[in-house]
């Protein structure tokens, strides 16, 4: 389980954004998408000059289990988040929190505005609302992620998500960092939820509380 510093860079949706998508002012400096062997990187700088982060990943299921994976709230909560409602169409919003005591309608949870979507195959999403604490919310809230599926077997899909839109200057250099890493952890998240099932979001709990509890006790001496 990841911290609840480093787990607020997902917020991508990312998704989810990519929604996909969590939220964070600062990745420690050891992390990178290359910590995530699954995933590929073919970012790109585009035509007027802004940067995109596109990363993509391999994941054994159909494009259409795979899109409910993003695009309800069952689905979402499968593996993204332990809270999460999802209405789907367009201006429609992905509400999510990492917060399992967390309500729908809090003032600190996930909100991501579905920009368009075509069943099965591709979701565009923007952040409305970041959480609490998230360095430069105006600023990301200029980027837009898009989710592309493409079937490559029976029950395979190449999922490819693309955070565009990142400018010039420090603060977007940072934020393109830390979505950088944080984009690629939830593709690998998506990934391990269909190879080894949905995610026990009480377990994750007691692991993250223990290990805490360890550290402390650690730092102690």
């Amino acid at each position: 389980m990841i911290s609840q510093r480093v787990a607020r860079t997902l917020a991508r949706c990312s998704l989810v954004a990519a929604a996909t998508l969590a939220l964070s002012p600062v990745v420690a400096a050891e992390h990178s998408w290359r910590d995530f062997g699954h995933v590929a990187n073919s970012s790109f700088v585009e035509p007027g000059g802004d940067r995109s982060i596109q990363l993509s990943v391999e994941v054994p299921a159909t494009a259409h289990d795979v899109f409910a994976a993003f695009t309800t709230s069952e689905g979402f909560s499968s593996w993204a988040v332990p809270l999460a409602k999802i209405d789907l169409r367009i201006g429609g919003f992905i509400e999510a929190s990492y917060d399992a005591q967390a309500k729908l309608g809090d003032p600190g949870n996930i909100r991501n505005k579905i920009v368009a979507y075509v069943p099965d195959r591709l979701l565009v999403i923007r952040n409305a609302q970041a959480p609490p604490g998230f360095a430069d919310p105006e600023l990301f809230r200029r980027t837009v992620t898009i989710i592309e599926l493409v079937p490559l077997a029976a029950s395979r899909t190449q999922v490819t998500l693309t955070n565009a839109g990142y400018g010039a200057g420090e603060r977007f250099d940072t934020l393109y960092k830390n979505f950088e890493w944080g984009d690629a952890y939830t593709l690998e998240e998506l990934r391990h939820r269909f190879e080894t099932g949905p995610v026990d979001w009480s377990a994750r709990e007691a692991k993250r509380k223990a290990q805490a509890a360890a550290a402390k006790v650690e730092g102690s001496r």
